[in-house]
């Protein structure tokens, strides 16, 4: 579930960024070859600084310690001539090997599929903040995962995700009329139970996915309606996440409606939060449903019919094929893998606790 999830201050973490190290990043892609420049321009939108920005946010602004993320500054012979390995590079690298430019050109069909795809894993945009960014919502509980492989669940969750990078964020940026580069994630807890054990595997990939290649795309996570199994689960992961991590995250009482209404207006609250207890449920206002979860809402209309519309687009070079379209999945961040294995053991506290008998014994969160 939390996959969806000191320094004194300096000037870079207070969102002025060092000149130096963009200047780095920026002789990184003089490096690189045209395919990755090429897939460089999806991911930067016309903003490559501020892509520069995210990528050094996401290792706490310190170029030299970003692992893989950045395995930087080798001296070639005596010339002082950078040659920049990091993050970004695989990140690039993992686009061109998964050809995640044309993954928008790859609906899922057919329709009954993306249905029940859109039917069991929970997410959607249910409208705009009140500074501009979109409001991603997730039904973390309710989520079952159990309607297609996983591979269509990755696909359309990276759907997602070039979506809002490619479309949604730059009208956003042309709407408000200044550079909007993330969103707001609000997390329905409703309905969250032993079972969601099953899905661990799969969070782990996905969340592997976002952290590598696309970091600091939420500006806040808020968790809503949440019941004691999460509160329990809190207590013990809050203190393995990174500090930049936790800032990020607000636990909100009830189903978090006063506190939303703050930042965003009615009209853009998820239909979770719109009335306590409504949770991750069915619902409709003027004819038009307000879940925004649905492949009947507004969102996940135009999301899907933009994919259809690139795929016919495409169709005189090759036919539109039934099938999933598999990415290379990385390896899970050893930190990741220590949260997953914290929160299974919180679950297995609170099903002996509660004399529930599933045998939680053939589960593996990472691994076979």
């Amino acid at each position: 579930m939390f996959k969806y999830l000191q320094r004194e201050p300096t000037e870079e973490k207070m969102g002025i960024p060092d000149p130096e190290a963009i200047k780095q990043f920026q002789l990184l892609m003089e490096e690189v070859d045209e395919p990755l420049k090429n897939t460089f321009e999806n991911v930067h939108q016309g903003y490559p600084d501020e892509t520069f920005v995210r990528f050094l946010k996401a290792r706490d602004w310190n170029v030299g310690k970003a692992h893989k993320m950045v395995r930087l500054l080798s001296f070639l012979n005596k010339c002082n001539k950078f040659v920049i390995y990091d993050m970004l590079v695989d990140c690039l690298q993992w686009r061109i090997d998964s050809e995640i430019d044309n993954i928008l050109e790859k609906p899922i069909i057919p329709t009954d599929l993306y249905r029940a795809v859109r039917d069991s894993q929970l997410l959607g945009l249910s409208g705009y903040s009140k500074e501009g960014l979109p409001v991603i919502a997730v039904g973390v509980g309710l989520s079952t995962y159990d309607k297609a492989s996983v591979n269509y669940y990755v696909q359309s969750h990276i759907q997602m995700n070039e979506y809002r990078d490619r479309v949604v964020l730059p009208s956003a940026t042309k709407k408000y009329g200044k550079y909007i580069g993330t969103c707001v994630k609000v997390l329905d807890m409703t309905g969250l139970r032993l079972s969601a054990l099953n899905h661990i595997k799969l969070l782990t990939v996905i969340s592997t996915i976002d952290d590598l290649n696309y970091p600091e795309k939420t500006d806040t996570y808020y968790i809503v309606n949440a019941p004691y199994i999460f509160s329990a689960c809190w207590k013990v992961v809050k203190p393995l996440l990174q500090e930049r991590t936790r800032k990020k995250i607000q636990v909100l009482q009830g189903c978090g409606k006063d506190e939303l209404l703050k930042i965003m207006d009615y009209s853009s609250l998820p239909h979770f939060c719109r009335k306590q207890g409504s949770g991750s449920s069915r619902n409709s206002e003027n004819g038009h449903t307000s879940n925004c979860f649905s492949l009947d809402h507004a969102y996940h209309q135009e999301l899907y019919n933009f994919v259809k519309q690139q795929a016919m687009r495409m169709e005189c070079v090759a036919p539109i094929k039934q099938g999933s379209f598999h990415v290379n999945f990385p390896d899970p961040n050893p930190d990741d893998a220590e949260i997953a294995k914290t929160i299974e053991a919180e679950f297995h506290k609170y099903g002996n606790h509660n004399g529930l008998t599933k045998s939680l014994s053939g589960l593996r969160l990472n691994g076979s």
